[in-house]
């Protein structure tokens, strides 16, 4: 198929439902073969005022190329799909008893390291739900468990831990009594009760515990910064894990500000309304050093959990030589009803990567592994065009109605342009196997890197394989 059939071929494509309206427009029975085989798309063709109209994405996919749709600026988008080119296993020994050795809640490389050599880290450390007379119990068996930042490298099929970079402060925590911190929830008066193990006894709070989900490098200071899920916290670490500040919403407990990590009010106030355990999941810095943006992996619960099939997820972007936000951007996940037996909670953001101010790769899945899966996709979004909403959704005040609260067409009608999306990866397409793949990087501007978290293996304790498998990609374009 020559490329001058096929740009002629997209003129009379039609995406969606959108047709010409000029005379009525009829079924066509049309037979379809590719390479000698027939085959059959979802969607039938329409003949109109003698031109035939061929299902776009059936034919896109049968051309190897990924293809979506921007509404607002009614452009149809192709890209060519990747190639998987390395699969990497962790093989390193159990924590303890049932508990695997974990990683991958993130990923990042760092310019000017070799192209197969990454920084990582886990969450918070091993944890489960325990019920306990009807009602659920969040448990963390290692309890003094320290948040660590990995330095990974792929050879032969296999990631290498080279090195190990545990979090702490300049001062003692007052959970492990020494400069280490752990990864237990922060406040009582907002956080999940800390339980032991066996969900009998609570255990300590830690005012400097965290839920680490997201790594970025700063190359203008070399620091790591961290997304933490519990405030939603955003950290900045030296490059020795030694803790430096905290950006906060506003409003949080004053008893977090401490001198050992000097805390700044820096978020929106309306971010303390984060759903527990769906908070600050991926970050990442432009490569100047100039702007960072974070993601939330859900809605927030704006102005309660009645939202929580909200489409709409929230983007920020800060100035990093101020550390406040000057941006603030509405991403609409896919839509759920597309796929089968999937609720519209179960679709999260799970990490990003900032190629530039502009474009963004993000980590968009659904709660399902191996076969189940229906939606691990990686886009590429464009902001160049999208509306900054900035304080202005917070609350019902513009629109009378929070931003959770309005559906996708009352977000349109309020004239908020989305950022474009890109597929890049559909991995479900490659059959990856785990469910939260929740670290992604792109090295050279044509290499895609992923990989998962596996939660320490809590929910299969006795495989005998860790888990997490990180797998490489080759675009056949540069991402820029």
């Amino acid at each position: 198929m020559t490329r001058k059939w096929f740009i002629s071929a997209l003129a009379t494509l039609t995406v969606g439902s959108a047709l010409l309206t000029s005379a009525p427009a009829f079924a066509a029975e049309v037979q379809y073969s590719a390479n000698g085989q027939a085959f059959t798309p979802a969607t039938s063709a329409v003949e109109q005022d003698g031109r035939l109209f061929l299902p776009v994405r059936d034919i896109a996919n049968l051309l190897g190329k990924y293809v979506d749709w921007d509404d607002v600026s009614k452009t149809a988008l192709f890209s060519d799909k990747p190639k998987l080119t390395g699969k990497y296993m962790l093989h390193e020994k159990d924590l303890a008893q049932g508990i695997k050795f974990g990683i991958g809640s993130s990923l990042t490389h760092i310019p000017g390291d070799p192209e197969n050599v990454f920084y990582t880290t886990a969450d918070r450390g091993p944890n489960g739900e325990v019920d306990v007379n009807g009602t659920t119990r969040r448990t963390f068996p290692l309890s003094n468990y320290t948040p660590t930042i990995y330095k990974i490298q792929l050879d032969q099929g296999n990631i290498n831990i080279l090195d190990t970079i545990p979090l702490k402060i300049n001062g003692k925590d007052p959970v492990t009594g020494t400069s280490l911190i752990t990864g237990l929830p922060n406040l009582k008066s907002r956080d999940e009760v800390p339980y032991d193990g066996a969900a009998e006894k609570v255990i300590s709070y830690d005012p400097y515990g965290l839920d680490v989900e997201g790594l970025t490098y700063n190359p203008q200071d070399d620091t790591f910064w961290i997304s933490d899920e519990y405030g939603p916290y955003l950290v900045q670490v030296k490059r020795d894990g030694t803790l430096l500040q905290r950006l906060a919403p506003k409003g949080i407990s004053s008893e977090l500000n401490t001198a050992a990590l000097p805390l700044k009010e820096n978020l929106p106030a309306v971010y303390l309304n984060r759903r527990q355990n769906r908070g600050a999941e991926a970050i990442g810095i432009t490569p100047d050093g100039k702007y960072m943006f974070m993601a939330m992996q859900s809605p927030l619960r704006n102005p309660d959990k009645s939202v929580d099939n909200s489409r709409t997820l929230r983007i920020l972007k800060f100035d990093l030589s101020t550390l406040k936000p000057v941006a603030e951007y509405a991403y609409i996940t896919e839509d759920a009803g597309q796929y089968k037996d999937l609720k519209q909670a179960d679709i999260v953001i799970s990490d990003m990567f900032v190629v530039n101010e502009h474009t963004i790769l993000i980590d968009e899945r659904d709660k399902n592994a191996g076969e189940a899966a229906q939606l691990k996709n990686f886009f590429s979004i464009d902001l160049q065009n999208a509306t900054n909403i900035l304080g202005q959704y917070d609350d019902s005040t513009k629109a009378g109605k929070t931003l959770e609260q309005m559906s996708f067409s009352e977000v349109r009608q309020a004239g908020i342009q989305t950022p474009v999306k890109r597929t890049v990866l559909d991995a479900v397409e490659f059959k990856y196997p785990n469910e939260k793949i929740e670290g992604i990087s792109l090295v050279n501007g044509h290499t895609l890197v992923i990989v998962n978290d596996n939660d320490f293996g809590v929910a299969d304790p006795t495989s005998k394989e860790n888990g997490t498998d990180l797998w490489t990609f080759e675009l056949p374009y540069e991402i820029k």
